[in-house]
């Protein structure tokens, strides 16, 4: 495993991130989830991600029995704030005072530590003034129970805003969790240089596109039994969107230069994201430790401005670049 600071801090962390977004509490039992984390530990990857909307707050607790054992000080353990959770009355969402302040305490409870490396704004909230939600974030750091600040999917105004009022009181805004990969690639006209001069780095979520970028779907052919694809508890619905015949078609066309290089289509899309200079890391989920096992590979691998170009044009033109797409929702869910 290679380590990379996370912005402009000191701390390192895990080229490639453990994340349990649709697995933990949800599609894959506890037992099975753990040993996904044990295999996830034993190939070197120190940095967790979570969130306490996973699986309703499931997730959360899941990951911390999973790391009971381990010595805190050698992990990086990262949790999310802006869903709702509980019984989802009208304080349970977003990013008040009263909401931020309640969440951190619950997620601390559910991990099973007295702090989180990172506490991310899980989107921007345009009903509570910014003003309010970074100082509620500079009272969590301050009282110990996270020690940097990072949000996910806001825009390049948002970040430059958000990151402003973070150093007027005096915290660290470092990092952005947005959705990356070969097919979806809207973060970098924008909010990539707008981090690079902040001092910002990528944290990115869905780097295989939901396991499209594996190859193992096939244009015109009926989703895999027990895929994603096939899942309707959630599964399917985060990956309908790259499930059309030309994206398709486009994947198929990488087989061959993963095959060049001796590594699997999985591994080649996980180390693509991480040519990225302002990338520290990229997250993988799994339902199986060997699929932990396999991910972790492409941390180190490095590859070729040739190989980046063939790349590009054997998907750029199903490829989403339109910074617009940015996720930042308009309101708050009901």
């Amino acid at each position: 495993m290679e380590f990379r600071y996370l912005g402009n801090s000191g701390l390192k962390i895990s080229e490639i991130i453990y994340g349990n977004w649709l697995t933990h509490g949800s599609q894959v039992e506890n037992d099975t989830a753990t040993e996904c984390v044990h295999a996830a530990l034993d190939v070197g990857i120190t940095t967790f991600d979570t969130a306490d909307a996973y699986a309703n707050t499931v997730a959360e607790q899941v990951l911390g029995d999973a790391l009971k054992s381990q010595r805190r000080a050698s992990l990086e353990i990262f949790t999310k704030v802006y869903w709702p959770t509980g019984p989802k009355g009208h304080n349970d969402v977003g990013l008040s005072r009263k909401h931020i302040l309640e969440s951190i305490d619950g997620s601390l409870q559910r991990l099973g530590t007295d702090y989180v490396d990172l506490y991310q704004a899980h989107r921007y909230d345009h009903e509570t003034p910014l003003e309010e939600t970074m100082q509620a974030f500079a009272d969590v750091v301050r009282a110990g129970k996270a020690l940097y600040i990072g949000v996910s999917e806001w825009t390049a105004d948002q970040l430059r805003a958000g990151h402003a009022l973070a150093k007027e009181l005096n915290i660290q805004l470092i990092s952005n969790q947005p959705q990356y990969s070969m097919l979806w690639r809207v973060i970098e006209k924008q909010v990539v240089p707008t981090s690079g001069e902040l001092g910002i780095s990528q944290i990115v979520w869905s780097p295989v596109a939901q396991g499209v970028l594996t190859g193992k779907y096939k244009p015109g052919q009926q989703a895999p039994e027990g895929s994603r694809a096939a899942d309707e508890k959630g599964g399917a619905d985060a990956i309908r969107g790259f499930m059309r015949d030309e994206v398709l078609t486009a994947v198929q066309g990488l087989q061959p230069i993963a095959d060049e290089l001796g590594i699997t289509m999985a591994q080649l899309a996980v180390a693509w994201v991480l040519q990225n200079q302002n990338v520290s890391g990229a997250i993988v989920g799994a339902s199986r430790p060997e699929q932990v096992r396999s991910n972790a590979a492409a941390a180190g691998v490095r590859l070729s401005g040739d190989v980046m170009a063939r790349i590009d044009e054997t998907v750029g033109d199903v490829a989403q670049t339109d910074p617009a797409l940015t996720v930042s929702p308009a309101k708050r869910p009901a």
